[in-house]
C-alpha cells in the first residue's frame, strides 16, 4: 500500500467525486480510477458506493480514510522533518494543547525561538488529554500540554509554575454571582457545563460525597463554545479562571470554588521520541521560560 494511493483516496473520499478529485490531484480520471480498484483489491474490500453523481464511503472506506489521514500526515511529518535537518534557521514544530491560561509560557517560548530561527513553522492542535496524547503516541506531535498527572513509564515531563485554579463561570445577574466563592451545595439542582474528562476526574474530588447530586447539563471539549450556552441562560460553567471573557462587556463572571480546587498542567513528550532539531531547541527555550516562570 503506498502512501501516494492513499492520498488519492482521501482525495476521493473529501470530494465525493472522481472528475474533481483527479483534477486537484493533477493525474487523470483513469489513472485515479485504476488506483482505487488496485487499493480495494489489495484490501479486499469494498471501500466505495457509486452513484451516478457522487461517491460516498462504505462501513470498511470509513475506517480507512481515519487509518489514512494518520498514515499521510506522518509521512508528510517525517518527509518534512528530513528536509530540515540541516536547516539552521527553522523547521517544524507539532504541539498538541489542552486549555489553560499557562499556555502564555509556550507562547513565549515560540516567540523567542522565532527570533532566533525564523523560517520556524508550528503545528497547534488543541484538545483534551485523550486527544492529544493518542496523537503524541502516533507520532504526530512533538509535545502534547495535558492537565492531568502524566504517566511517567511513557513519558517525559515539565511541570508549569502555577496551578490553574477551578471555578464556576455564570450570568453577571444571577444570584449564585453575589456570593464570592460557590460550594457543592450551590450547584445541587443546577444545569452543569463542564468537559466529560474533568467531570469524570476533576471534580469528583472537589464534591465528594455531593458528587451524585450534581447535574452534568452537557460536555464540551472547548471553554468558549460552552461560554455562549451560559450567556444564553442554558447553565453554569465548571472551568479554569481565565479561560473565558468574563469582562464586565461580556455579561459574564468567574467565582472559585470552595474549598479551592487546583490542576496541575505538564509538558510531556514520548520518552524513546528522536527530535528533529527544531524541536531540542524548543525544549531548551521552554525549560527556560518555565524556569524563569517558578522564580528560579
Amino acid at each position: 500500500m503506498e502512501i501516494r494511493t492513499l492520498r488519492y483516496f482521501l482525495a476521493v473520499a473529501r470530494e465525493e467525486n472522481m472528475t474533481r478529485a483527479a483534477q486537484l490531484l493533477h493525474v487523470t480520471q483513469p489513472t485515479l480510477s485504476k488506483a482505487l480498484r488496485s487499493l480495494e483489491e489489495e484490501l479486499g474490500k469494498k471501500l466505495f458506493e457509486r452513484h451516478s453523481f457522487s461517491i460516498s464511503l462504505t462501513d470498511e472506506g470509513m475506517l480507512l480514510r481515519d487509518r489514512a489521514e494518520d498514515l499521510v500526515r506522518m509521512a508528510d511529518k517525517i518527509e518534512r522533518e528530513f528536509l530540515t535537518l540541516d536547516d539552521i534557521a527553522g523547521g517544524d514544530l507539532y504541539l498538541g494543547l489542552g486549555e489553560s491560561f499557562q499556555i502564555r509560557y509556550l507562547a513565549r517560548a515560540i516567540r523567542s525561538l522565532k527570533a532566533l530561527y525564523p523560517k520556524l513553522n508550528y503545528h497547534i492542535t488543541s484538545g483534551d488529554t485523550e486527544q492529544v496524547t493518542e496523537k503524541l503516541d502516533k507520532g504526530l506531535l512533538d509535545f502534547a500540554v495535558i492537565c492531568e498527572t502524566p504517566d511517567q513509564k511513557k513519558y517525559h515531563s515539565l511541570a508549569f509554575p502555577e496551578p490553574d485554579v477551578w471555578g464556576v463561570v455564570m450570568p453577571c445577574d444571577c444570584a449564585l454571582a453575589q456570593k464570592e466563592a460557590v460550594c457543592a451545595e450551590d450547584l445541587v439542582g443546577l444545569p452543569l457545563f463542564c468537559s466529560q474528562q474533568s467531570w469524570q476526574n476533576d471534580i469528583p474530588r472537589w464534591a465528594g460525597d455531593r458528587m451524585s447530586a450534581l447535574r452534568l447539563e452537557g460536555s464540551f471539549r472547548l471553554a468558549y463554545n460552552s461560554s455562549i450556552f451560559v450567556r444564553e441562560g442554558l447553565g453554569y460553567l465548571l472551568t479554569f479562571d481565565h479561560l473565558v471573557n468574563t469582562s464586565k462587556e461580556s455579561g459574564l463572571t468567574f467565582r472559585p470554588l470552595s474549598p479551592r480546587l487546583e490542576t496541575k498542567l505538564y509538558l510531556i513528550r514520548n520518552k524513546y521520541q528522536t527530535f528533529t532539531p527544531i524541536a531540542e531547541r524548543f525544549l531548551t527555550q521552554i525549560q527556560a521560560e518555565l524556569h524563569r516562570g517558578s522564580g528560579g
